[in-house]
């Protein structure tokens, strides 16, 4: 597939490749934090870029989907591979999704009514501006609906995870296609979205993922990039969202220990916490938060009401995130991709190679150990 650059596009990536000359191409050996404590392993690499994981059960078994693609830009040559697995350990391809002639990324589970849902953005941009959300879904997870785009308000949008508590009604938060606003919508058969508030407007804000309390009270983290630049923003971060049932009203705080990148949020015990992409720089033009020139990492938080709390960073690096969890009897179970994990190159390096899809499992008791003495020593 042939892309074409502009002569600005084209300025900016030669300023991109001095600069990681003078300093931030360096490759360094990469350890994670307290890998003593949990299991890892790959999933799945073929040389290729496999990215943009989620992890859901289902029928006893685990359910693995990802982006398959050339590198992390837009192209037509991508698709979405389906696996299934007992163990997590031995996994079985089950299903491949692409859309002719177009770019598809950013899948994600929900099970709804008994039907497990995919849902995918559609994307004609080489630099990854997917336009909507679509959908298919299974009954067995081996045969699937034909995609097809969603219906209702949240039509342009495009959708995170939903989720339910009273399995009558499911909830989704959601970014417009042009940024900028973040919403939550609401259905009942996970096809006709129904928008229920706007979130957020302003700072260029991206991905919204969420989770539920106790009492039903929503907790969200939303993406602001604040700007377009390819160098980040000083002023980029996160955005904590509150709100109670019926959830048209919303108490916000900012957190700028990092940009939230692929979130993906979940309850633990009485905890929510966040399974994103940390920046390990903010400081100096072209290293600003979310810059391509900075090193990332696949990291653990734990979210509150009004602010983000970095719990340990996963052996990962260069293009890494977008993961899921699942969890089944005594262990915890997380998804991501991310650039080998034996080098650490910055993050456009890696959004050009190979990237893997990576298994971390925990056991329930050493998570919430390594949780609170985390907490212990923030307090």
């Amino acid at each position: 597939m042939k892309f074409y650059l502009g002569f600005g596009r084209s300025i900016r990536i030669l300023v991109v490749c001095i600069l990681i000359f003078i300093s931030g191409g360096r490759f360094s050996t990469l350890f994670g934090d307290g890998d003593n404590f949990y299991d890892f392993w790959v999933v799945f690499g073929d040389g290729r870029h496999n990215s943009n994981s989620d992890l859901t059960l289902w029928r006893g078994n685990f359910w693995l989907v990802h982006q398959n693609s050339y590198f992390h830009f837009g192209t037509s040559n991508s698709k979405v591979f389906l696996w299934t697995s007992f163990d997590a350990v031995n996994w079985r391809k089950v299903a491949e999704f692409s859309i002719p002639g177009e770019d598809i990324r950013d899948p994600k589970f929900a099970v709804i009514n008994g039907n497990l849902f995919l849902y995918v953005l559609p994307n004609r941009d080489l630099y990854a501006e997917p336009y909507t959300t679509y959908f298919s879904y299974s009954r067995d997870g081996i045969k699937w609906s034909a995609l097809r785009e969603i219906e209702g308000d949240a039509k342009g949008w495009l959708l995170w995870r939903p989720k339910t508590v009273d399995f009558v009604n499911w909830y989704v938060t959601g970014y417009w296609s042009g940024h900028g606003k973040s919403a939550l919508f609401r259905s009942k058969e996970g096809i006709k979205w129904e928008l229920v508030s706007v979130i957020h407007e302003g700072d260029r804000t991206d991905e919204t993922d969420f989770e539920f309390l106790g009492d039903h009270t929503i907790l969200a983290t939303l993406r602001l990039e604040k700007s377009d630049s390819i160098f980040g923003d000083p002023a980029g971060g996160t955005l904590i969202a509150v709100s109670k049932c019926p959830y048209n009203q919303w108490e916000k705080t900012f957190s700028g220990i990092t940009r939230l990148d692929g979130p993906c949020l979940f309850r633990w015990k009485d905890k929510v916490l966040a399974l994103g992409r940390r920046d390990l720089r903010n400081e100096t033009p072209f290293w600003y938060t979310g810059s391509i020139l900075n090193k990332k990492r696949t990291s653990l938080f734990v979210v509150e009401p009004d602010r983000l709390n970095h719990i340990l960073d996963f052996p990962s690096c260069g293009d890494t995130s977008y993961g899921g969890v699942a969890v089944r009897g005594d262990y915890v179970y997380m998804c991501f991709y991310s650039s080998p994990v034996n080098t650490d190159p910055p993050w456009i390096i890696g959004m050009l190679g190979q990237t893997n899809i990576y298994l971390v499992r925990f056991e329930k008791e050493e998570l919430s150990a390594v949780i609170g003495g985390k907490l212990e020593k923030t307090q």
